[in-house]
C-alpha cells in the first residue's frame, strides 16, 4: 500500500485552497489533508517561457512539483533565480551534442530520495529527455519523447524510445513503485485527441503505430489521468501550431499527458489543460491529488 502525500491545507475565506507546506511523509492514503499538485509543461524554450512571464506564473502558483520538455538549454546557462528557485530542489537534463534542443527540468518541494537522468541507454540519452525522481513509495518521470517528424530514421528513434521507456516503467512498478510519468508524448492517442484526425491518420503524431503504443502503456496498467476524469471532453487540447495561428482557432492536439500507475490513480482527484495560460505553443496541464 501507497503511504501516502501529505500537505497541511488552510482554506481560505472565498472557500479556495492555500497550502503552507508539504511534507511528502504519506502517513495514510485516507487522511483528508491530502493534496498535492503537479504542473508539466512543454515551454518549447526555457528562456523565452521565462521572458514571457512563465515562469513567474509557476511559482505564483506554488505546486508541489512542476516540470518542463523542450527547455533547450544547459542548467549554466540560466539566472540562478531560474536554476535554483527558493523553496524548490531543481533537476535537468540537457541534450548531450546538439545545443539550444530537447532537455527536461524538474523542480520539487521535497528532495527525492534519489534521481536517474535517462533510460540507461546511451544512444536514447544523448537529447537529454528524461528524469525520474525516487520517493519513498513512488516515482515521478518527466520526459519528452521524440517527435517522429523528419523521415523514417526520426519515426525509428521515436519508437525505440517508446519500448524503452515502457521497460523502464514496468521495471519501477516491478520493483514496487507507484509510478506517475508525464510529458510531452507527442503523439494524440485517439480521435477525440486532435481537432483534425481523419487529415492526420498518415501523419506522424496520429500513426497507427504510434497510438498502438498508447494502448500497450494502458494495457500494462498505466492510465491517462485527464481521459479517465474527462472521458467524453472534446476540443481541449494542449498544443497547437503556431505558423498556422492554429490556436486563435482551437485547431490543437492532446499530446502532453499525465499517466498514473493503479495505486497514484486512485488518489488522483482533478486533471487540467491549462489552455489559458500562454507563454508557448503548448500549455501546462495539471493534476491534484487530495
Amino acid at each position: 500500500m501507497l503511504s501516502c502525500v501529505g500537505k497541511i491545507c488552510i482554506f481560505n475565506s472565498n472557500g479556495g485552497l492555500n497550502h503552507r507546506h508539504f511534507l511528502f511523509t504519506l502517513p495514510c492514503l485516507q487522511s483528508t489533508m491530502l493534496y498535492m499538485r503537479i504542473i508539466s509543461w512543454n515551454v518549447n524554450g526555457l528562456r523565452a517561457n521565462v521572458k514571457k512571464g512563465g515562469f513567474d506564473w509557476l511559482i505564483d502558483e506554488s505546486p508541489d512539483i512542476f516540470c518542463f520538455q523542450e527547455t533547450k538549454v544547459h542548467p549554466d546557462q540560466l539566472e540562478e533565480g531560474i536554476r535554483n528557485p527558493p523553496g524548490y530542489f531543481s533537476y535537468f537534463d540537457h541534450s548531450k551534442g546538439r545545443k539550444g534542443y530537447s532537455g527536461v527540468a524538474v523542480y520539487s518541494k521535497v528532495k527525492p530520495e534519489k534521481v536517474e537522468y535517462g533510460l540507461g541507454n546511451e544512444e536514447l540519452d544523448q537529447e537529454g529527455r528524461f528524469l525520474a525522481l525516487f520517493f519513498k513509495d513512488f516515482v515521478f518521470i518527466n520526459t519528452y519523447f521524440p517527435n517522429g517528424g523528419g523521415g523514417p530514421d526520426r519515426l525509428a528513434f521515436k519508437l525505440r524510445y517508446y519500448d524503452e521507456f515502457l521497460k523502464y516503467i514496468n521495471v519501477q512498478k516491478k520493483n514496487g513503485y507507484e509510478v506517475i510519468f508525464c510529458g510531452d508524448v507527442n503523439t494524440a492517442h485517439t480521435e477525440i485527441d486532435l481537432a483534425r484526425p481523419k487529415e492526420n491518420v498518415e501523419n506522424t503524431g496520429f500513426l497507427p503505430i504510434e497510438r498502438a503504443w498508447i494502448d500497450q502503456v494502458i494495457a500494462s496498467g498505466y492510465t491517462d489521468v485527464f481521459r479517465k476524469l474527462h472521458p467524453d471532453l472534446k476540443e481541449k487540447y494542449s498544443y497547437w501550431d503556431m505558423k498556422t495561428y492554429a490556436r486563435d482557432r482551437n485547431v490543437g492536439w492532446r499530446i502532453d499527458y499525465f499517466f498514473a500507475s493503479e495505486g497514484m490513480l486512485k488518489l488522483v482527484t482533478k486533471a487540467r489543460i491549462l489552455d489559458e495560460i500562454m507563454g508557448s505553443d503548448h500549455c501546462p496541464i495539471d493534476i491534484i491529488i487530495g
